[in-house]
This record gives C-alpha cells, sequence and structure tokens, in this order.
C-alpha cells in the first residue's frame, strides 16, 4: 500500500467503477495522465466539499425521482455513492416515518457528513428527525421506555454485535443504560431536536420502579474499559449532553488482547467501507492496514480512511476480467441504472422519471423490481448486498430496464441514439462488438469466448468474415440495439 504506487490504467478504470457510476477509457486515461500514482489519484477524487442538495416532492415517488435525477446529471459522482452506503448504513424507511419533509433532510444530512468526521456524523444521526421517529426516539421517555435506537446505535450504527473476535460488544444493560439518555428527545415543527425535560430520565427516584435506576452508566464488563463501575455519562444538569457523552464513550470501545487492543467502531466501519468499494470479506490485515495507516481510530476522519482504501493493493485484486478464483461484487440496482444511462447520455423522462420506451415504466418502480427503492430500505438492516440482490425476479427485471432502455424512441435524451456513440461505418463484426464492449466501459472484462459468442449475435452466426451494414436501419435497430442491451444484460456487466 503506498500513495506513490503509479496508476496504471487497468486500475484506474476499476478506481472509476467503484467510486462512480461507470468508467470509459478515456476517463481512465485522463486520471492516469493527471493523477499518475494512486494516491493522487485518490486525493483527487476525494477533493470535494458536499453539496446541500436535498431532493424534494410533495409524494415518496416525487422524492425517488429527484434523487435520481441528481445522480444522472451529478459531477459529483463519489458524492453520491457515500451517500447511498450511509443510506444502507443508517438505513431510515418512509414506510414508516411517513413525511418526505423529514427524509429529503435525512438525504441531505447524509451528503453533509458523507466523507467528513464519523463521530460528528453519528451525534448529527442522533438528532435526525426521520431517525428519531423511525427508531422511535420520539417514543422514548422515563416513564415507558423505548430501547430501538439504543440498541441498533451499537449493532448496527457503530460497533456492531460481536468483535472481530467473537466476543459480544455490549449487554442488554448497556441498551438499557443508553435507552436514559435518548428519554425525552423530539423535535419541533421546523425539524429541530430538543429535549422535553419532563419526559427525561435525570435518575430521580419513581414509585413502583424496581430495579433503581442507579448511576447513568454503560459497558461495566464490555469495551475494554477496565472499569466494573462502568462509565458515566451522566451530565449533570445539563441533560442535552447525556447523548453526545454516549457517542464519545463508544467511541472509545476497545476489542482484542492486553497491549494490543483495536478500536472497535474504527474497525468495524473500515471493514463495511472496504466491503462496499472494493470486494466482498475482506481480510483482517486489509482492515487494519486501513485504520492504521488513516489514524481512523484516533481522529475518525472518513477522508483519510477511504485514501487509505483507494490506495489498497487489496483494492485492486478485481479489477482484472473474471477468472477463477476472482470475487467480484454485484452492482447495487440503483448503479446499474445510473451507470447505465450516464454511459448512454440518456434522462429519464418528465418528473415521473420513467424510460421512455419498451414499458414505458417509472424507473422508480422498476427499481422496486431490482430489489432496490430508495428511502424504503427492507428493514434497519438496510439491504442485502451481492447475492442478495440476484434472484430469477430482480435479475428479469434488470434485463426489462436494458430493453426498455435501448427501446427508446424520439427526440432529445431520452431516446436512445447509437449513432452519437458508435461509428456506424464500421462493417467488421468483431470491430462493432468491440465498439459496443468500450462505450459500455466492459472492454477489458470480456474474454475471448464471450466476444465471439458477441460476434456470433450481431452475424446471426456467421462469424468474424461476415459484413454488418450499421447503415441500415432494419439491422441497426435489430442488431446494433440488441448488441448493446445484451451486453448490459450480461453477468460481465452487472458485476464490478
Amino acid at each position: 500500500m503506498s500513495d506513490s504506487t503509479p496508476l496504471i490504467l487497468p486500475d484506474a478504470r476499476h478506481l472509476l467503477r467503484r467510486t462512480g457510476f461507470g468508467a470509459s477509457v478515456d476517463a481512465a486515461q485522463a486520471l492516469v495522465g493527471d493523477f499518475p500514482t494512486r494516491g493522487a489519484a485518490a486525493d483527487h477524487l476525494l477533493d470535494f466539499t458536499p453539496t446541500h442538495f436535498k431532493p424534494g416532492g410533495r409524494y415518496v415517488e416525487n422524492l425517488h425521482a429527484s434523487w435520481v435525477k441528481y445522480m444522472v446529471k451529478t459531477r459529483l459522482v463519489l458524492q453520491e455513492k457515500l451517500v447511498l452506503f450511509w443510506h444502507d448504513h443508517f438505513a431510515t424507511s418512509y414506510d414508516k416515518v411517513g413525511d418526505t419533509g423529514l427524509m429529503g433532510e435525512q438525504n441531505r444530512l447524509l451528503r453533509t457528513f458523507c466523507n467528513g468526521n464519523f463521530r460528528n456524523f453519528v451525534k448529527a444521526i442522533n438528532k435526525d428527525p426521520a431517525m428519531m421517529e423511525f427508531l422511535d426516539t420520539v417514543r422514548n421517555d422515563k416513564d415507558e421506555p423505548n430501547e430501538n435506537y439504543a440498541r441498533e446505535l451499537q449493532e448496527l450504527f457503530t460497533l456492531g454485535v460481536k468483535d472481530p473476535l467473537g466476543n459480544p460488544n455490549y449487554e442488554q444493560e448497556d441498551i438499557v443504560q443508553i435507552a436514559r439518555a435518548f428519554s425525552g428527545w423530539t423535535y419541533d415543527r421546523q425539524g429541530v431536536a430538543f429535549l422535553r425535560h419532563g419526559d427525561h430520565d435525570k435518575g430521580d427516584v419513581i414509585e413502583g420502579w424496581n430495579p433503581p435506576r442507579g448511576p447513568k452508566v454503560m459497558y461495566k464488563s464490555r469495551g475494554d474499559f477496565n472499569n466494573p463501575s462502568g462509565q458515566s455519562f451522566d451530565a449533570g444538569t445539563n441533560y442535552e449532553a447525556e447523548i453526545d457523552n454516549v457517542i464519545d464513550i463508544i467511541f472509545q470501545h476497545r476489542y482484542g488482547p492486553t497491549g494490543s487492543e483495536r478500536g472497535t467502531t474504527a474497525d468495524y466501519i473500515a471493514q463495511k467501507l472496504i466491503t462496499y468499494f472494493a470486494h466482498p470479506s475482506p481480510t483482517q490485515s486489509f482492515v487494519h492496514d486501513v485504520v492504521d495507516g488513516s489514524g481512523f481510530a484516533a481522529s475518525f476522519e472518513l477522508t483519510p480512511l477511504l485514501k487509505a482504501i483507494f490506495v489498497h493493493d487489496d483494492f485492486y485484486l478485481t479489477a482484472a476480467a473474471p477468472a477463477a478464483g476472482t470475487v467480484k461484487s454485484v452492482k447495487w440496482p440503483i448503479d446499474f441504472v445510473v451507470s447505465t444511462l450516464r454511459t448512454l447520455g440518456m434522462k429519464l423522462r418528465s418528473r415521473y422519471q420513467y424510460v421512455n420506451g419498451g414499458d414505458y415504466a417509472a424507473i422508480r418502480d422498476q427499481l422496486t423490481n431490482m430489489g432496490q427503492t430508495l428511502f424504503e430500505p427492507p428493514s434497519v438492516f438496510g439491504w442485502d448486498w451481492e447475492t442478495g440482490w440476484l434472484s430469477s425476479a430482480t435479475l428479469l427485471a434488470r434485463y426489462d430496464f436494458a430493453r426498455d432502455l435501448t427501446s427508446a424512441r424520439g427526440g432529445g435524451g431520452t431516446s436512445f441514439r447509437p449513432d452519437r456513440l458508435i461509428d456506424l461505418s464500421l462493417t467488421d463484426p468483431g470491430a462493432i462488438v468491440d465498439a459496443v464492449t468500450t462505450l459500455l466501459g466492459v472492454d477489458d472484462q470480456v474474454g475471448t469466448t464471450e466476444r465471439n459468442a458477441l460476434i456470433n449475435y450481431v452475424t446471426d452466426g456467421a462469424g468474424p468474415g461476415a459484413a454488418v451494414d450499421l447503415g441500415d436501419d432494419t439491422v441497426r435497430d435489430r442488431k446494433l440495439n440488441g448488441l448493446v442491451a445484451t451486453v448490459l444484460q450480461s453477468p460481465i456487466y452487472q458485476l464490478h
């Protein structure tokens, strides 16, 4: 792992695929030309100030369409890949929140903190109204405690259920104690969180409460604090400070043998980001390298952590074409859709954002059929990644999208115009196949067997010696459009 490692073209294409939506040869060559080392390229991609875009709309369909439209046109593609990651990590669904304004504001919050300080990020999520509704903070008071947020704060957002050595990171009593800190919190009509002091557990004695509430402490037996009395988050009469104190203590949580303890939150978040950007099941050495090399366990700054991931040798292990033993990642449905639209230079039609061809289906419906509806993850656990995206139904939905997109006709950017993308004077079928796979950014992933199969498709089995007349409208509509759709539907295009 080194900032100074030369950035070669295959690695540049892999870097762009994983940090953005698609990777053309031209874009990768430009990246190598301008930023010849891995470190310089990573710095360039990470050098952005998050925008303040907020998806809007009265209905959730409008909210969904607004975000998809933004992803298709934005230049800050890494920002949106990060927002998608945090949308899954801090999974919150409109189904329960029931307010598009709150969901839009949360999306803007994710964008604001996407590459910033993770500890501050979690403190902001504590007070996010959409999260407060989704995980019942607003229904947590001293007389009727609700432990949902206290549980998921540890299990999903910061620590994980168990550390990498298999030991529990927290006990039920820790959930109970953390819930006390969040009792009484709600938000006003402007979406500003505040504490209802009358509903907050101030540690006072309540008749009939058994056992007594006792001190406000957490982690008597977990987190390697070596203090059987626990870690106090009591802020005296400054009750608003207690939820920040809880986060500061969680971020001090450690695991491992004495003398070589590691930061639990740092390793947990790094492992998840590596899985998202690099490949499934990263080694512990990969995780430790990027955490230690970036100082993430002390600073919790996300940008240095991300850079450490993007320059690591293990990040590039899956850059080559698929082969025996190579573990690729399955594209998320939204990545598949947005990268395809951007690659083909196409837009969705109208404020309902539908594909202007085939079944003329709204993109929200198509993504739902693929298994991913933005703003509506299936649970607090988010979506199932990798093979969880794949079934006969969801693959068919991906194929339908490719068919509909290449069937789009009419004027403007909502139609499929191969004449603007491919040299129609080409007659050699191999050259046509190469032009299409290059256009779609997978020419470096296509093996000889796949290439020959595509040539046979274009020539109806006549082979590489047969000429193809793309100037003929019928041939172009039947074969060129079909070739693009076939590559979009291929396993090679579904993976990165």
